[in-house]
């Protein structure tokens, strides 16, 4: 059902590892045309193209592209008490983790007269996409909302495909939690589509253009939003997740499967790796994905993510392998399942998110942890970050020099702007000094 590989023995450079590591044959240039062809639509005929695009891709065709206020309300009254309550807990624990993300502003007096202030200003608008594919995901509006208005975000706006199940309306639990939270400005609208529809606005929905898009979605998600990458900011390119779980002879193969299958039930092309220097370990974890695929609820969807090649157990000498491995693979989700957790974790340096030791699971952070699960994939973890309320914040310096602090440096100025050949840059200060200048 997985493939193994063999990597004992051997001394692999950094090349080597990124070369040795399973990926899923799919990359978002080969949806770029298509997802390109939709935002155009949508730029072009607005609204109409929405609905035309929800009517093909979504087989339904929503009364309206804009979810009226009654919608939301009905949704609230409506949602489960067992889901609200969970839902709740979850919005006040990510509420308390993403406000230790919001650094304080720091000033710094650089000499008598001359200071620099660190500010960390939020965007005022986004729009936060939440996917409704394969399975219904109110836990992202929580991780897509919550960090945005503890960052002080003060417009936001949230898409989600029309569900042909509920009449073309968008999923009454996704409905329900952005009321919770507040949100009242949804759309009934998907894919690469909705993407486009909030980078450029709709005028004719009074949807108007966002400063950042954020939330996962498909491979056309994906696409769309490297597309319109400078016209609006992104967050990334989210694609399947994956999990890799680094254990030891001291991991419990029972759990270590459960967790390579939770996450496996994603999606056909999700990554659930083990890698571990105990090949007792590497056998029974395999009986037991063996047994625990055949019988979870998504069992197809399960056995199509093990079995591809973007799935592995990994066979190392010993620990430090092992997150030599793993911090090439740059996992999304990394658990570290060993007798000392805290001494592998000393040796990663690349991962989404870190969890540790058996009760820790990926579960735990894809709900209640207070952790965010809008994490970087398919290997951005190497060199990019996930969801926080850091994201809708832009580091601002603002400079203030007084006359005195600026002569003692004017000096310095013209000679730098000489050597670069500007002198206009160094004319700019000169002019201050000037005995016409007014004071």
């Amino acid at each position: 059902m997985i493939q193994r590989i063999d990597l004992r023995g051997t001394r692999p450079t950094p090349a080597d590892l990124l070369a040795a590591v399973p990926r899923a044959l799919t990359s978002v240039t080969v949806a770029s045309d298509v997802a390109a062809t939709l935002i155009d639509d949508v730029r072009a005929r607005g609204e109409a193209a929405l609905l035309d695009q929800a009517e093909r891709l979504d087989r339904v065709r929503p009364a309206h592209v804009r979810v009226p206020a009654t919608d939301i309300a009905e949704a609230v009254a409506g949602l489960d008490p067992d889901v609200r309550a969970a839902i709740e807990e979850t919005i006040r624990r990510v509420r308390i983790a993403s406000s230790a993300q919001v650094p304080p502003l720091v000033t710094t007096t650089i000499a008598d007269g001359a200071v620099i202030t660190q500010r960390w200003q939020p965007v005022s608008r986004v729009g936060l996409y939440v996917p409704g594919g394969k399975a219904v995901y109110p836990s992202s509006v929580v991780m897509n909302v919550v960090p945005a208005q503890v960052a002080g975000v003060t417009s936001l706006a949230l898409a989600s495909p029309p569900q042909s199940d509920f009449g073309g309306r968008v999923h009454p639990t996704i409905l329900a939690v952005a009321g919770l939270l507040g949100v009242h400005e949804i759309y009934a609208m998907g894919g690469a589509g909705a993407i486009g529809a909030f980078a450029y606005g709709v005028p004719g929905l009074g949807l108007d253009p966002v400063q950042l898009v954020t939330g996962p979605g498909n491979v056309y998600v994906a696409a769309a939003k490297r597309l319109v990458r400078g016209v609006t900011g992104i967050d990334s390119e989210a694609g399947p997740t994956d999990i890799l779980v680094i254990a030891d002879a001291a991991a419990d193969p029972l759990l270590v499967a459960a967790d390579l299958v939770s996450q496996a039930e994603h999606d056909e092309l999700a990554a659930a790796v083990l890698v571990t220097d105990s090949v007792a370990l590497a056998d029974a974890v395999t009986l037991r994905l063996a047994e625990l695929a055949t019988t979870t609820t998504h069992s197809a969807r399960v056995i199509a993510s093990l079995s591809g090649r973007q799935s592995a157990i990994v066979l190392v000498d010993d620990l430090a392998a092992a997150a030599a491995f793993s911090n090439a693979f740059g996992p999304e989700h990394l658990e570290i399942q060993t007798e000392d957790p805290q001494a592998v974790l000393a040796l990663i340096d690349n991962a989404g998110a870190i969890f540790l030791g058996p009760y820790s699971p990926v579960s735990l952070g894809d709900y209640v942890a207070g952790s965010n699960h809008v994490l970087p994939t398919g290997g951005q973890a190497r060199f990019s970050s996930g969801l926080g309320a850091y994201t809708f914040l832009r580091p601002q310096q603002v400079i203030d020099y007084s006359r005195e602090a600026l002569l003692a440096v004017a000096g310095h100025i013209a000679a730098l702007s000489a050597a670069e050949a500007l002198p206009a840059h160094g004319d700019a200060v000169i002019a201050r000094f000037h005995p016409d200048a007014e004071r």
